[in-house]
């Protein structure tokens, strides 16, 4: 959604009017595989020291990504820009068998920060292929992570991304067919199109453990709660990271108006007009110096509560790669 940035007294005004409440969900930001993520890509600054190269964005959101890039990481899409025998990150997202192999014949030294979740798909991709299934694949089109895990087996995944593609599917020739699903999708749209796959091929089974991650589902459950309390929710995050598009898009089935920010310098008088509860929350890769500096900007602008609602606890953690703690212990 488009907006016009208008004076900051126009946005206090506008806060002040409306009497402003703020509802602040739990879980937010940051995922296991994140914290993980970005980790890998500092401790490898302080072991080698910079440059390292990382293979896309270690995460999307760019204030990490300013902030690494400062520190010394070059991140980039294309392994010719990287230097033979140079250190290289697989970023959160995964990455298919051609980059590996690709990285492997440039003799560079491989950090792999591909989540563990997502690996887990990478995994599963092979089991089913060697049992004999078809499998379809719920995923972003052009999304890093959908093609670092379609490209484990191209010729046997049938991408698809909305409810309105699965009539275009050709019959795969698989008798036994089973789908699988990019970590960071909306759950409810997810639910739709396997509703919609199940419909028209009946042979479809579901595989045994849900695919969308647990931080991915504890946002969304959040927002859930949130939305419906809210004439507005400030989903913070970059416009490149699919969860936390999902994050509005499940605020605006809520019934709430929804905005996708990046910081608090994006709230701007059309999200806060005729607005009594704003809901705030945050993508799994954003910071929460960014949840908190929106949260004193709406207090700045008239916001006299700020109510925290936990909906979830997470403990998850994920140890580092093999290939870094192994280095770090003879460091």
């Amino acid at each position: 959604m488009s907006v016009t940035r208008q004076p900051v007294d126009c946005v206090a005004d506008a806060a002040e009017a409306a009497g402003l409440r703020v509802l602040l969900a739990r879980p937010r930001g940051f995922c296991a595989g994140v914290d993980r993520a970005i980790e890998v890509v500092e401790q490898a600054l302080g072991l080698f020291g910079p440059p390292v190269y990382v293979r896309h964005e270690i995460v999307h959101n760019e204030f990490v990504v300013t902030r690494l890039r400062e520190a010394g990481a070059v991140f980039t899409d294309d392994l010719g820009d990287v230097p033979e025998g140079s250190v290289l990150i697989f970023s959160a997202h995964g990455v298919a068998p051609a980059v590996r192999a690709e990285a492997a014949a440039r003799r560079l030294r491989v950090i792999d920060a591909t989540c563990p979740l997502v690996t887990k798909i990478h995994l599963e991709v092979h089991k089913y292929i060697s049992r004999g299934y078809g499998i379809f694949y719920i995923g972003h089109h052009g999304h890093v992570e959908t093609e670092g895990t379609v490209g484990e087996a191209p010729d046997r995944m049938h991408l698809v991304a909305t409810v309105e593609e699965v009539a275009g599917l050709s019959e795969p020739p698989e008798e036994k067919l089973i789908y699988l699903t990019q970590t960071t999708l909306s759950i409810d749209q997810t639910r739709a199109i396997v509703d919609a796959l199940r419909a028209r091929f009946g042979r479809l089974e579901d595989p045994p453990t849900d695919d969308i991650c647990y931080a991915t589902q504890n946002r969304q459950d959040a927002i859930k709660v949130i939305a419906p309390r809210s004439q507005a929710v400030l989903v913070i995050g970059s416009h490149t990271s699919s969860n936390t598009r999902s994050l509005r898009a499940v605020a605006e089935q809520y019934g709430a108006r929804a905005y996708l920010i990046g910081g608090p310098d994006d709230i701007v008088s059309e999200m806060l007009s005729g607005v009594q509860t704003v809901g705030v929350t945050s993508g799994a890769s954003a910071p929460e110096v960014m949840v908190r500096g929106v949260v004193d900007r709406l207090r700045e602008l008239g916001a006299k509560f700020v109510e925290e609602i936990n909906v979830r606890e997470e403990r998850v953690s994920f140890v580092l790669p093999r290939e870094l703690t192994s280095l770090l212990n003879n460091r």
